[in-house]
């Protein structure tokens, strides 16, 4: 269906829908932020409310003209109309990211409320589409005054500095928690089986048992530690999967190597990803725990060492 193909019914019964997708789309911002943003929340809601508004008059006026039932026809139904994104499943949109987006919306609505009114012929139907249009422009220039205040007032600062806050508990944490888990935790097992059997194809199964298990075994302990409501670490299965996906490439880095089928040039290769992969987690450490370099650097790399050891010693012995 092309948008100058529709009749004004169709045209009514298209924006009926928009306006309520897009006060769903407010109120999934302003309940994602009512715990940690309440002033953004309330920004949303008093948006929505809005949608909501423009909603019961386009379908008072559609009742009016055309009856009771209005047809389900949605944007995704309109050959080149804009297609809104779902946010509600993303935990980590920012109350300016999302303010950002609550701009473009309004310019899309203004568009297509401007287009709509020029293909109507019935003078209450172009009078209430132009008026949305302008309402919808307001808004715009609205969410954009929001936004500039929110800059001056130095709120957006505090929420950035609290978003890097929830990235940290709900993402960093679990991640680097599963990382270093599955980089150190699993060179026991595959070392010991590398220097046992010197055979790469055996080592491979073992560090794959072993990076696999570990994962799951940390996906469970981390959902089960915390169900985030108190703390803010946000969906403890999010986190789960978070860190139990990491543990595994943690462990995964070091067993790929023992693909390869002569034993020095993968044993090789492995001690050399191990090195990678400590550095990466000293550098995460640093960056994101504010840990200095060199501490982290020498807990990381002691731990490493000592598990590596313990694997050889066992291996070899």
């Amino acid at each position: 269906m092309r948008f100058k193909d529709l009749k004004e019914a169709q045209i009514l019964a298209l924006a009926i829908h928009t306006e309520d997708e897009d006060a769903r789309i407010y109120r999934d911002f302003a309940e994602s932020f009512k715990l940690d943003f309440p002033e953004s929340a309330s920004v949303f809601e008093n948006m929505a409310q809005d949608e909501d508004r423009h909603k019961q008059h386009l379908t008072d006026l559609y009742k009016s003209k055309f009856g009771e039932h209005i047809p389900l026809i949605r944007r995704q139904d309109v050959k080149g109309m804009f297609q809104r994104k779902a946010f509600w499943f993303n935990e980590m949109i920012t109350p300016e990211k999302a303010m950002q987006e609550a701009i473009l919306m309004e310019k899309e609505a203004r568009s297509f409320y401007e287009l709509a009114a020029q293909k109507t012929n019935d003078a209450s139907i172009r009078e209430l589409l132009s008026n949305l249009a302008k309402e919808e422009e307001n808004h715009e220039h609205k969410a954009e005054e929001i936004d500039k205040e929110r800059i001056a007032s130095g709120i957006i600062n505090v929420e950035r500095q609290t978003a890097k806050r929830l990235f940290v508990l709900r993402f960093v944490q679990p991640g680097l928690a599963g990382l270093m888990d599955g980089s150190v935790s699993t060179l026991a097992p595959l070392f010991a089986a590398a220097f046992a059997t010197a055979n790469p194809g055996d080592t491979f199964k073992v560090g794959l048992a072993a990076s696999i298990g570990a994962g799951i075994s940390m996906a469970f302990a981390e959902a089960l530690s915390d169900d985030g409501k108190i703390s803010g670490r946000g969906s403890p299965v999010l986190r789960g999967l978070v860190c139990g996906a990491m543990t595994s490439i943690g462990g995964l880095g070091h067993t790929f190597p023992f693909l390869i089928p002569q034993f020095k040039p993968a044993l090789t290769l492995a001690i050399i990803v191990v090195v990678v992969e400590l550095a990466v987690i000293s550098w995460i450490r640093n960056h994101f725990m504010d840990t200095p370099l060199l501490s982290a650097i020498f807990q990381v790399v002691v731990g490493g060492i000592l598990v590596f050891i313990v694997g050889w010693l066992i291996g070899a012995g």
